[in-house]
């Protein structure tokens, strides 16, 4: 499968501190962005030649649900100032830029995905598929990648490096909010506050745990069809420590998630960013 998980967790650790403690690191060659769009954080990753990461930022978003811009002004306004927050860090203008597109969307929709691409002031230079992404940071070329973002579960399985199959539902971290709102009598924004606090998580997880099974008979019904040895779990909604026990219970079948999950996404999109013809 050639999948270096160390070397991954290395990298994906290195630039989650990198976004926490708002540095940079020296590059080497043309700086290259991914802007991952996505229905509870937008967030971009700078890389240079040797798809190393150099910087990151990142916004709670409620400007795209499931891949579909529902606030343009909004998301524009959002990815225009993480760009200049970035620039003011690194002392460079930022050109290049790549967008991910979940499966199973229109081609409408990915219009204006990468719209919003260009109207932050990026030149886009790609758009791809969110496993192939997330493919790019794990290194694989076979297995099922889970992507549990907070609209959506989309299931990819890869064969030789392509993508045979693909499917999105809709259940995601938002259903986990929606049931810790209802169990605990609070509003949405204070289950979704709660869902994020890693102190909280022995309260939250036996709440949101049918959500997470439901996730995983999804899972369940593709690898019928398209058995795999293996199963990488990455995205937002997936950061709790007994995430994978679950999983992997439920599947039968052995199931890795990298560290911050939530950054895998982001990090691929930048890796297949080519750089501007400029």
């Amino acid at each position: 499968m050639g999948c270096d998980m160390e070397q991954c967790n290395e990298t994906l650790l290195e630039f989650e501190r990198l976004i926490e403690d708002g540095g940079k690191k020296d590059w080497e060659g043309t700086l290259r962005t991914g802007i991952d769009l996505g229905t509870a954080n937008i967030v971009l990753a700078v890389v240079d030649k040797e798809n190393r990461p150099v910087a990151g930022a990142t916004f709670p978003s409620t400007v795209v649900r499931d891949g579909i811009v529902v606030d343009y002004i909004g998301a524009v306004r959002a990815v225009t100032g993480l760009k200049a927050q970035l620039e003011e860090r690194l002392g460079v203008t930022l050109e290049a830029g790549a967008c991910a597109i979940p499966p199973g969307i229109l081609p409408g929709n990915v219009k204006a995905i990468g719209n919003v691409v260009e109207s932050a002031g990026f030149q886009l230079t790609e758009i791809v598929d969110e496993p192939t992404a997330a493919a790019a940071v794990l290194g694989i070329t076979d297995g099922a990648v889970v992507d549990v973002g907070g609209g959506t579960t989309g299931i990819s399985i890869l064969e030789d490096g392509k993508v045979i199959y693909t499917s999105d539902e809709p259940t995601g971290g938002t259903h986990m909010t929606l049931v810790l709102a209802g169990f605990y009598g609070c509003s949405t924004e204070e289950a979704e506050t709660m869902k994020r606090d890693a102190a909280q998580e022995a309260n939250v997880f036996p709440v949101v745990k049918p959500v997470v099974e439901k996730m995983a008979a999804i899972v369940k019904q593709s690898l019928e069809k398209y058995p795999v040895d293996t199963v990488y779990v990455v995205g937002g909604a997936c950061c709790f420590t007994q995430f994978e026990e679950v999983f992997e219970k439920y599947l039968g079948t052995p199931v890795v998630k990298p560290a911050a999950p939530l950054l895998v996404t982001p990090l691929g999109i930048a890796m297949n960013c080519t750089e501007t013809g400029g």
